[in-house]
């Protein structure tokens, strides 16, 4: 039977309220989704939510999805009518080029309201996102030190923090919200591959070979060439795995493939990048 993943922690209704009751307050909302899969990190009820309001998209992990992909994406957005841009949290250039294009954007709001209502108004920010994609991480860099709680494990920010980037500029830092729905499987496993979804309620060799499935017809050769592997087209799931495995000399006693070893190594490899720039869907 194929691999079906549940997952809605108590927390999500939490999320979903704090962001319903903030929306009101803020002139723009900025989501940030996994560059990897653009389309599964992207969560429906944000747009329904944020309606009336400017939105813009941006692609983190840049670094660790595939350039010509995250390309088409930006270039899918525009005509959208929704800004796109790319950029890896931890990286200074894009950071410094994701706030001046914020700052820009405040300024024309900041003068729009001036013009219209005579005051000087502090634009606020509200940045959303689903669990793990790198909102506080987003928010610190922007910030300039640890304003906001962040830890590598889905499901940390559990409420609201506003935090000020610039002078006439806050941010709203939200919990990450996943939809209460699990109908789309295919979502539910490419939030698993990237580590939105916690490993310890799934089975990793499940995942694992569900993953490599999934992969070995668009890039076959960043696996080959990181597990240094010959003579596999055709070959998927287990006996890929398996594959990999005796390759690498993960083996148990008695000489059977350690799977699980295996799985939780190539899953890793994917999200670390050290497989290359893999992107898992298209516009």
């Amino acid at each position: 039977m194929a691999l079906r993943i549940h997952w809605y922690p108590g927390h999500m209704s939490k999320a979903r309220r704090i962001i319903k009751e903030n929306i009101r307050l803020v002139d723009l909302v900025i989501e940030l989704r996994d560059a990897r899969i653009p389309r599964s990190s992207a969560n429906p009820e944000f747009e329904l939510l944020s309606r009336n309001k400017e939105r813009m998209i941006l692609l983190n992990k840049k670094d660790l999805a595939d350039p010509a992909k995250t390309q088409e994406w930006i270039d899918y957005f525009m005509t959208q009518g929704v800004r796109g841009q790319a950029l890896n949290c931890l990286n200074a250039s894009d950071i410094r080029e994701l706030k001046k294009t914020i700052i820009q954007t405040a300024g024309q709001k900041q003068k729009a309201v001036k013009e219209r209502k005579g005051i000087r108004k502090a634009i606020r920010i509200m940045v959303v996102g689903i669990p793990n994609v790198g909102k506080s991480t987003l928010i610190n860099r922007l910030a300039g030190g640890a304003k906001a709680r962040t830890e590598d494990r889905p499901g940390v920010t559990r409420g609201k923090q506003w935090v000020k980037i610039h002078p006439f500029i806050d941010l709203l830092d939200t919990p990450g919200l996943l939809w209460p729905k699990s109908d789309d499987q295919n979502a539910m496993l490419n939030l698993a591959f990237i580590g939105s979804i916690r490993d310890e309620i799934i089975d990793l060799v499940e995942l694992a070979n569900t993953f490599l499935d999934t992969i070995m017809d668009r890039y076959p050769g960043p696996v080959a060439a990181r597990y240094k592997l010959e003579n596999i087209e055709g070959m998927k799931g287990y006996q890929l795995l398996e594959v990999i495995c005796k390759n690498q000399g993960w083996i148990r006693t008695g000489g059977i493939p350690d799977l699980e070893r295996g799985a939780k190594q190539l899953l890793n490899d994917f999200r670390s990048g050290r497989l290359g720039g893999i992107t898992l869907e298209t516009p």
